[in-house]
């Protein structure tokens, strides 16, 4: 046989041999492929009201004992989300809210996924996530937790630049089998990047921002939002429980949208812990004080006229509440009565605003 058809031949069985996947050899290209192209679960956890049972595993005892507020913990996360479909995520934990960090059995966690969960659409991704839970166990406390979960969804109505938040009711089981499990009630707090993306707004990181940065208009609706709830514990310098975004689209003002959260010593909660400091001149939760910035007596009395034409809707939103019983409903829509009552006549409307023009913070 000549050297022409040796290396004919030759050329041959190369060929066959690379055509033929070899025995037991796995194409790790392939299945890269197809690993990096599997699509990610997406969960829509704010779209319902229903509430979310969920589990968490992890050192009880060491969190109770609150070691330092810097602590973290390892542990496990599972969400029921059906009869028939539950997740499990490797989490850290760790404490979050200087007051109930000081006042509470059970102070709110900030849960980081070791890996990326995803919410709502496939750029939701989200490490983190916020969870409020009750203060210390009982009837009262799961009331005041269903309580301020209501006060988010009142401000779900006046505006989209709003958290979204989602009922929990939580097991907590001791992974070091010391103590025995229990559950509360609570709920999550949309993220942050979730409420941006949600509004076409970009997440504004600087605490450093002051009143003079803010859209009037969305300060002003933040403002007498709190003022109608009773809340206190808020301020824009520090960005004290106050989130702010801002327009993803070109806004030559730049200015941010302020964003509220934390309402747990609010009078619409009216927890026996919600004690205001000297300081701000109030002697209990339920007495209002107004601390927005000084505008035009025509400014005030326009967004209070948005307020007016919303009531119903909000008064909707407690009546239709199914987790609190009749006399909790009656309790918070007295309450909202003694400010809504002060903008349906004129006079009452004018010393509302005076009051107003009297407290306000000037630029």
């Amino acid at each position: 046989m000549n050297s022409s058809v040796k290396l004919l031949i030759t050329q041959i069985v190369i060929l066959v041999l690379s055509a033929c996947p070899v025995t037991g050899q796995t194409d790790t290209t392939e299945m890269n492929e197809q690993k990096s192209d599997a699509p990610k679960r997406i969960l829509t956890l704010f779209d319902s009201d229903e509430p979310l049972e969920i589990s968490l595993e992890f050192d009880l005892k060491r969190f109770l004992d609150k070691p330092a507020q810097t602590e973290t913990f390892d542990g496990i996360l599972t969400m029921r989300l059906s009869e028939t479909d539950s997740m499990d995520r490797k989490i850290i934990l760790k404490y979050r809210g200087f007051s109930r960090y000081q006042n509470c059995g059970y102070a709110p966690v900030e849960i980081n996924f070791k890996k990326p969960m995803y919410l709502d659409s496939d750029s939701g991704r989200v490490k983190k996530i916020k969870l409020v839970h009750q203060c210390q166990r009982g009837a009262l406390y799961e009331e005041y937790i269903k309580r301020e979960y209501l006060v988010y969804k009142l401000f779900n109505v006046l505006t989209d630049t709003s958290y979204r938040v989602r009922l929990l009711k939580i097991n907590y089981i001791d992974s070091k089998k010391v103590k025995k499990p229990f559950t509360l009630y609570g709920f999550f707090i949309e993220p942050r990047n979730i409420l941006a993306l949600r509004t076409n707004n970009l997440v504004v990181k600087t605490t450093s921002l002051t009143q003079r940065d803010m859209m009037p208009a969305t300060l002003d609706r933040v403002a007498i939002f709190n003022y109608m709830i009773a809340n206190w514990d808020w301020s824009i310098p520090g960005q004290h429980n106050v989130d702010v975004i801002k327009s993803a689209r070109y806004d030559v003002s730049g200015l941010g949208i302020p964003v509220p959260f934390d309402f747990d010593l609010t009078g619409v909660v009216n927890a026996d812990y919600a004690i205001p400091p000297p300081e701000m001149e109030i002697e209990n939760a339920r007495q209002r004080k107004f601390t927005g910035i000084c505008r035009s007596r025509e400014v005030y009395q326009k967004e209070l006229m948005m307020f007016l034409d919303k009531k119903d809707e909000l008064y909707s939103v407690v009546n239709n509440y199914p987790y609190l019983n009749k006399a909790s409903k009656r309790d918070i829509t007295v309450f909202l009565d003694q400010f809504f009552d002060q903008l349906e006549k004129p006079r009452s409307l004018d010393s509302l605003i005076d009051l107003f023009l009297e407290k306000c913070k000037k630029l």
